[in-house]
């Protein structure tokens, strides 16, 4: 990337920053302000730089391009799923954006996946909604809300037309196939039906973007006639709303990033107060499914990490089982006690069986536990495991809506084997494929390989990565590779298929996770290690896998790119300032870098929330001393960093366009003449980038011609 153009520099207007008795002087702080034409000028500045820069990679960009959409199945169905009387599925159109979503009547119930798969194909159906007719004329489009009522007659949705994450809640008789009047405006994520099939349960955010409020709607009356049903008053918790399975209960959970609690309203009796399942206590989370057992009658099957009878911690979570009704009073029963070694991350009830999703050793596992007579079995051994096909791999959960089935649906993947949709008979324990993702262009997963290895970080902690190159790749060094990573909120990275990164496979290219502490691949414990305090690790683990793929001859420094999105390009930014030698170039979507200031601000969205996650830099001068210590923006220092892509949304309600925007801004002038910068913002979307297929695949085309020019590769 030699004979770049120059890029622009925003003009230094020093703010003075305060706390704790430092002083930081912040230079573009004035880049924050959305409505200041200047700002606005720099931003496309700074996009037609980034254009300029990469303008020799256009011919590349446009084969990256293709290379993604050839392997796509651009005209192509999902796995159907049964509900109730009816089949579901979207749809995907060649040179459509969006998907649609259809429906096929199967009253008695005699059709079998595989039947309405070919019946999809073909084109039989019923529309249900068109994603493409509403995104009509629009640049951006998501849609929100997608929640059919219990009889199937009234579909609500809702639509963001700029990806600030407020959306337009509308409801669409089915039937008839027309809207119906009702229309409420800024809705947030979260949705139930009552069994009415008129009342209706919707989530509205604060003005700092934090779902507060769950409200009842009732088919026919005006917006300004709705109810609040329940306010979240601590500005730490963030509240949502759903149905049971079993479509008896309403459920409104509210929770911070340590504490929870549950509520429930009979769904038959959609008027009630809501009431409380197990009132909150500060550091003990859990949540709750409905199940009905012979002898008990309905019970909530509590997932909790309350400390057990003798006081010990559930870190990992155990799970118990509590009656609907006086639950807060009642005695618990252990279903799955706690065990130090497995994290229970979910449970789903059906009506003759549990599904509890464990992880272990940095592998999700699924075990089904029989409801024979209604006496759940409380031995830690219960019940048995799904067996799967690979040794390291991802399950996901699937469209599992029915309550009365003995068949679980579960998404399988691994980073060799695209994704199935896969019907497991709980019963019988037969596993039937109902759908793998097409990839076309002949693709063959025996020309690669997959690995899980170790790195071990400066306290001795051993950092799991999964990996895929070339079947034959030589570990002498010579290899490009991209390392990603993410360590936060205890998500978990797991390895899974992408028909985009055969486009860096086939050139050379291997692909690795580094599952850093602060994510949640290996327990409670691995994401303890990873926050507030401990945040540091995530950093030093990361940088220790780097040099265990060089060590071990996977790569080199020279050929090591690095790739990390919003906490995970504050991954990017932190590792770029502790070792800038160590990375050929990174890769930062919409990274959020500027760690103190805005933990600072309790003016900006979610600041408030996240301290449980990050820590109070305003109230702990300890909080504010770890920060200041990694936070990117204010460690940039006078270094020859490598290339780096940057990007950002102007709507972007999680991570302000200014954060990457300044941080462009203090790499370009601490590294001077040193490797491009480049920042590229979407002016008319948010978190989440383009929206349509197509220019996400143009966007990660681009991405990728970045990534292969910086390591020498052009074809």
């Amino acid at each position: 990337m030699a004979d770049v153009p120059t890029p622009p520099m925003p003009p230094r207007r020093p703010h003075r920053l305060e706390a704790h008795g430092e002083v930081r002087v912040d230079d573009w702080w004035w880049l924050r302000d959305k409505d200041d034409p200047e700002v606005l000028a720099h931003l496309r500045a700074e996009n037609d730089y980034a254009d300029a820069v990469l303008a020799p990679t256009g011919e590349l960009q446009q084969r990256l391009f293709e290379g993604i959409k050839s392997r796509v199945q651009e005209d192509d169905v999902s796995a159907p799923s049964r509900s109730g009387p009816w089949w579901y599925w979207s749809r995907t159109a060649e040179g459509k954006q969006y998907p649609s979503h259809w429906r096929l009547a199967d009253p008695e119930r005699t059709r079998r996946p595989a039947d309405v798969l070919d019946a999809a194909v073909a084109g039989e159906g019923d529309l249900v909604l068109d994603e493409n007719a509403l995104a009509a004329g629009s640049d951006y489009f998501a849609l929100g809300v997608f929640d059919i009522s219990p009889d199937h007659h009234v579909l609500a949705f809702a639509t963001d037309f700029a990806g600030g994450e407020t959306y337009t809640l509308r409801f669409r008789d089915l039937q008839a196939g027309e809207d119906l009047p009702d229309v409420i405006e800024g809705v947030y994520y979260g949705s139930a039906w009552a069994t009415d099939n008129e009342t209706f349960f919707y989530v509205l955010p604060d003005e700092a973007m934090r779902p507060f409020q769950v409200w009842r709607h009732r088919l026919g009356d005006p917006a300004g006639a709705d109810t609040v049903v329940f306010h979240e008053v601590d500005e730490r918790y963030f509240a949502t709303v759903e149905l049971t399975r079993s479509q008896r209960f309403v459920v409104i959970h509210t929770e911070s990033k340590m504490t929870s609690e549950a509520l429930w309203i009979d769904a038959g009796a959609p008027a009630g107060r809501p009431t409380v399942v197990l009132p909150r206590r500060q550091g003990v989370e859990y949540d709750v499914e409905h199940a009905v057992t012979a002898g008990r009658g309905d019970v909530w099957l509590v997932r909790t990490n309350a400390p057990g009878s003798d006081g010990t911690p559930a870190t990992n979570f155990a799970v118990d089982v509590l009656p609907v009704v006086g639950a807060a009073i009642a005695q618990p029963e252990a279903l799955l006690p706690h065990r130090p070694e497995v994290k229970v991350e979910s449970v789903d009830a059906f009506a003759g069986h549990l599904v509890v999703a464990e992880r272990a050793l940095g592998l999700r596992r699924l075990r089904v536990i029989p409801l024979d007579a209604g006496v759940v079995d409380p031995a830690a051994d219960a019940g048995h495991f799904v067996d799967q096909p690979e040794p390291v791999y991802t399950v996901t959960p699937g469209a599992n809506p029915e309550w009365h089935t003995a068949t679980l649906r579960f998404g399988y993947t691994s980073l060799v084997t695209p994704v199935s949709s896969v019907d497991y008979d709980m019963a019988t324990r037969r596993r039937e494929v109902v759908k793998v993702q097409p990839v076309l262009g002949g693709y063959r997963r025996e020309d690669y390989r997959t690995e899980r290895i170790w790195a071990e970080a400066g306290d001795g902690t051993q950092i799991p990565i999964s990996l895929v190159c070339g079947h034959d790749q030589a570990l002498d060094g010579s290899a490009p590779f991209v390392l990603y990573g993410y360590g936060s909120y205890e998500l978990t990275i797991d390895p899974s298929f992408r028909v985009s990164r055969l486009n860096l496979l086939e050139r050379g290219v291997g692909f690795a996770i580094a599952h850093v502490r602060g994510g949640g691949e290996m327990g409670r414990r691995w994401y303890e290690e990873g926050r507030l305090e401990h945040k540091p690790n995530t950093f030093g683990d990361f940088i220790a896998c780097a040099e265990h793929l060089i060590s071990a001859g996977y790569t080199s420094a020279d050929h090591l790119v690095i790739r990390g999105g919003s906490a995970g390009g504050l991954l990017m930014g932190a590792v770029a300032n502790l070792r800038p030698d160590l990375w050929r170039a990174v890769v930062a979507e919409v990274p959020f870098v500027d760690v103190v200031t805005t933990m600072s601000d309790e003016s900006l969205p979610l600041t408030v929330t996240e301290w449980e996650e990050w820590g109070n830099p305003v109230a702990d001068e300890g909080a504010y001393r770890v920060m200041r210590s990694y936070s990117p923006y204010d460690n940039v220092a006078a270094a020859r960093y490598p290339s780096m892509y940057v990007t950002a949304g102007l709507n972007d309600p999680r991570v302000g366009f200014w954060e990457p925007a300044k941080w462009v801004a203090k790499l370009r002038a601490a590294s001077g003449d040193g490797a491009p910068v480049l920042l590229k913002t979407e002016m008319g979307a948010g978190h989440g980038g383009p929206s349509g297929r197509y220019d996400a695949w143009r966007d990660e085309a681009r991405v990728q011609a970045f990534i292969l020019t910086a390591v020498g590769i052009t074809e």
